[in-house]
């Protein structure tokens, strides 16, 4: 798409609206051995800020995987992975990072 010959116009990737969704950054000590760990213990978290909560997405850098599986596989030329993109547009709540990104989870308070 261009404005005219000389001056093409291009979309640039934006980060991703955080803007509804409180932003939790934890580093305990000791760090969390593995996924398993660092998810009992986001949800013990979640649990305290959100009371009835759901896991909607996560990531473990440890081992390159997300869930919802492949949700990143179309996201490869933006700025906002797709297991962020998921959570956000199922209306996350909650994000809690451990350790700048190792453990990522993404979470909606629920009422029941």
């Amino acid at each position: 798409m261009t404005t005219d010959d000389r001056h093409p116009v291009c979309t640039l990737p934006t980060a991703p609206d955080y803007s509804r969704v409180t932003l939790i950054s934890l580093n305990p000590e000791p760090a969390p051995r593995d996924y398993l760990e660092a998810m009992a213990l986001a949800n013990r978290e979640a649990g305290e800020r959100l009371g009835e909560h759901m896991l909607l997405s996560w990531y473990d850098r440890d081992r390159d995987f997300e869930s919802p599986q492949h949700a990143s596989e179309c996201h490869l030329d933006s700025a906002t992975p797709g297991y962020v993109d998921y959570a956000l547009h199922r209306n996350a709540t909650l994000r809690i990072d451990f350790q700048q990104g190792r453990f990522v989870f993404f979470y909606l308070a629920v009422d029941l």
